[in-house]
């Protein structure tokens, strides 16, 4: 038996947590335990949780007082943290970071321990993220590399050599850069998908979301250039100029603010190399 937990830190999550809690209910593999955290709701996201609670000894709930807003970024990451310290399984072979707003098959976590176990380097991974539009299932396309924050599965080993989670924006791509940069796979699963019911940065509104993916990239310690091309690449892509410029802002305004950048210089040149080595079409972990 795979020997995981999960945390879910949730806000306002009530039209589609008790679904998610149904799909992990149902898995052919269960975790050993899983804390879901409340972060501060204002709907039935907390009653929802306290209700599972009661049923199932191994889940739990941590419920945080609510600051009065959403927290993009750095506010999933405390959340997290807060269910990471309430664990009481000691023994964990893998972590799970998953959204409360996913639905999934129940074979859905055996098939991805699967892939750990054929690929032993294998550090961080997780299925492809699908959204339901006009009745159809859109892929949310990302770089090979990439594993979405919304549901990403930790081998123990790489987590404790990476050193968990940055505690703001950026986060789901710094803990996987650094995982390569220690010679560690990650990516995701094209053959296991989940529905993600909320589509990505739709709680903060488009704009305000490519503004904090822009922050984000600058937190990373993203090249200039490579923050640029990829601007103009966005251009060609609803909503065209604005989404650009909405990128290129949140990241000047990392400097104009004097943000401050993920502590790892080893870790800044390694990202900036791959970066620059996919502008001249070399190898990268892109691809």
């Amino acid at each position: 038996m795979e020997r995981y937990v999960i945390i879910t830190p949730v806000r306002d999550e009530e039209k589609y947590l008790g679904q998610t809690i149904e799909c992990v209910l149902n898995q052919t593999v269960r975790p050993l335990e899983w804390v879901i955290v409340n972060d501060g709701s204002s709907d039935r996201t907390g009653e929802i949780i306290d209700q599972y609670s009661a049923q199932f000894s191994w889940i739990r709930a941590v419920h945080r007082v609510n600051r009065g807003f959403r927290k993009s970024g750095g506010g999933v990451v405390e959340a997290f943290y807060d269910g990471y310290r309430a664990l009481q399984s000691k023994e964990w072979e893998f972590i799970v970071k998953l959204d409360g707003d996913l639905t999934f098959s129940t074979h859905y976590f055996e098939e991805c321990f699967a892939h750990f176990y054929e690929e032993p380097r294998l550090g961080i991974g997780g299925g492809q993220i699908y959204h339901s539009l006009d009745r159809k299932l859109k892929l949310e396309e990302n770089p090979r590399f990439h594993v979405r924050g919304a549901t990403k599965i930790y081998r123990r080993t790489c987590w404790d050599e990476i050193g968990g989670l940055w505690v703001a924006p950026g986060w789901d791509t710094i803990d996987e850069v650094k995982a390569n940069m220690l010679g560690w796979t990650t990516g995701a699963f094209p053959e296991l998908q989940l529905i993600h019911h909320r589509i990505t940065g739709s709680a903060d509104g488009f704009v305000r979301d490519r503004v904090k993916h822009g922050l984000a990239c600058y937190i990373s310690g993203y090249h200039p250039l490579f923050l640029a091309a990829s601007c103009v690449r966005r251009l060609v892509r609803p909503p065209y100029v604005v989404g650009s410029f909405a990128v290129l802002f949140g990241f000047l305004k990392g400097y104009w603010r004097n943000v401050a950048r993920v502590d790892d210089s080893k870790l800044i040149s390694y990202l900036r190399n791959q970066q620059l080595r996919r502008l001249c079409g070399l190898e990268t972990i892109w691809k």
